[in-house]
């Protein structure tokens, strides 16, 4: 009889172990966009360089205890693109490379994991550091055949039935038909309060039942289609640690009408950065790591039931940490005070300002100011000669800009990438993406579902899983 006794109690103890077992309440989704295996190593290996010893100082999310290498192809290529990679992490779905939320034939639309945990009760929020319409965020609410149909998306996203939504803006918020209202009016409509920066966020929270958290118009007015590179902002600029700490602020919030929440939070400008190849991507992994220390702090409160999971839709720019000789010095970015996009448009600036009078001399000062060259970053004749070729190049209107995803440099700008990259010893296969595997980490309520090797498919379905979502089956 006690054996009898003691056999149902550990059948009702294992029962009740599988029932808890992977139940996330809160889920966590952080999507590094173009973040491969070697842009995590290289922010690693740069802060444990700028301690003077060779060796990686970690960063909170690689430290998480279960970790995968993900393939990423589309349904019709073998690199794909952020909207079907986006895709593919969303819904579990492959398909053509610029569609999102549709299969290859791009109409047939389906749903992804925002719509399963809505339909399970839990409030929503989509975060990204670039804009809200852009394609990895709009892979968790669009069904468009074409990425670019940016009002469209918008028109979807306002219509979604997600809680909460932040960016830089919407890249096309006015109606293409004269007269029609804007997409913040129809935001407005549907019940959404708009907030511009973290601190207009505070001032409006307590009221809201909807929200968009969007930059300042001043910086719209400059740049809508991102918050700036992390090298670049300034105390006024919104942050993807703002975003991410409002968004959970928000989402909680809801608790008392919502069960759970999940929130998809992307670090955009990874992919961005690394398409220029600009290290100071570097600074772009570091700022989503303290984004999601954010959500690390809400996991070590809610440990039973929190599941944050981290990875990418792609690698950008085949990066190679190391350039013929055995060496890698990466504490030499640590003299990279802009990113390479915006030392253009400084340089550019100096032309004006100076015109005639703006001498090779007064550009060395310049970068020695921003970029240690000649001072605390030692160049050879041959780095000194090919800058100042360069240089003489663009000031006597002869040089050939070198254009890429999301910028155009003009030569010195490149030249001035250039040496950068190979004083640190770090090279690029690329401009665009590569099939490189991503890593994805997690930790919490079902983190060990992820392990191995997986799909960027299968990826979704197994935060699903843990969370107990019908829609990932």
């Amino acid at each position: 009889m006690k054996n009898k006794i003691f056999a149902l109690i550990c059948l009702l103890f294992a029962a009740i172990q599988m029932m808890a077992e992977g139940k996330a309440k809160y889920v966590f989704y952080f999507i590094g966009d173009g973040m491969g295996v070697n842009q995590v190593n290289a922010a690693e290996t740069y802060l444990g360089a700028l301690e003077g010893r060779i060796g990686i100082k970690e960063l909170c999310f690689p430290s998480f205890p279960y970790t995968a290498l993900v393939n990423t192809q589309s349904a019709t290529n073998g690199v794909t693109d952020s909207a079907a990679g986006g895709t593919a992490l969303a819904s579990g779905n492959k398909t053509r490379n610029g569609c999102l939320g549709v299969l290859k034939d791009k109409e047939t639309p389906f749903s992804c994991i925002a719509d399963w945990a809505r339909d399970a009760g839990a409030a929503v929020g989509i975060a990204t550091s670039v804009s809200v319409d852009h394609a990895t965020p709009a892979a968790f609410y669009a069904h468009v055949g074409d990425r670019g149909s940016s009002y469209i998306i918008g028109q979807q996203l306002v219509n979604s039935g997600n809680d909460f939504y932040a960016g830089s803006d919407f890249v096309s918020p006015k109606n293409p038909q004269e007269g029609g209202p804007d997409l913040y009016r129809q935001a407005a409509d549907k019940g959404f309060t708009i907030a511009r920066g973290y601190k207009d966020y505070q001032k409006k929270v307590g009221k809201a039942s909807r929200m968009i958290l969007l930059q300042s118009e001043e910086a719209s007015k400059f740049d809508r289609h991102s918050i700036p590179f992390a090298i670049d902002r300034t105390k006024k600029d919104l942050t993807l640690t703002d975003i991410t700490r409002a968004a959970v602020n928000f989402l909680t919030k809801k608790q008392s009408e919502k069960d759970g929440f999940f929130l998809m939070v992307e670090g955009g400008k990874i992919d961005w950065a690394c398409h220029g190849n600009d290290p100071s991507f570097i600074h772009e992994v570091i700022d989503m790591d303290n984004a999601i220390r954010v959500a690390y702090e809400f996991y070590q409160q809610h440990p039973d039931e929190t599941l944050i999971v981290v990875t990418a839709d792609h690698e950008t720019g085949g990066l190679v940490l190391g350039r013929g000789r055995y060496e890698l010095h990466l504490d030499l970015l640590s003299h990279q005070r802009m990113s390479i996009g915006k030392l253009g448009f400084m340089l550019h600036g100096l032309r004006e300002k100076h015109g005639n009078n703006y001498t090779w001399d007064l550009a060395k000062a310049f970068l020695t100011e921003n970029f240690g060259f000649w001072d605390k970053v030692k160049l050879t004749d041959k780095q000194t000669a090919r800058l100042k070729e360069a240089f003489e190049k663009v000031l006597a209107g002869k040089g050939k800009d070198t254009k890429t995803l999301y910028q155009s440099d003009d030569e010195f700008a490149s030249t001035v990438r250039a040496t950068i990259c190979e004083c640190a010893h770090i090279d690029w296969g690329n401009t665009g993406h590569s099939n490189g595997y991503v890593p994805c980490f997690a930790i919490g309520a079902g983190a060990e579902k992820i392990h191995g090797r997986i799909d960027n498919t299968e990826i979704c379905k197994r935060i699903a899983e843990a969370a107990g979502w019908e829609g990932g089956k």
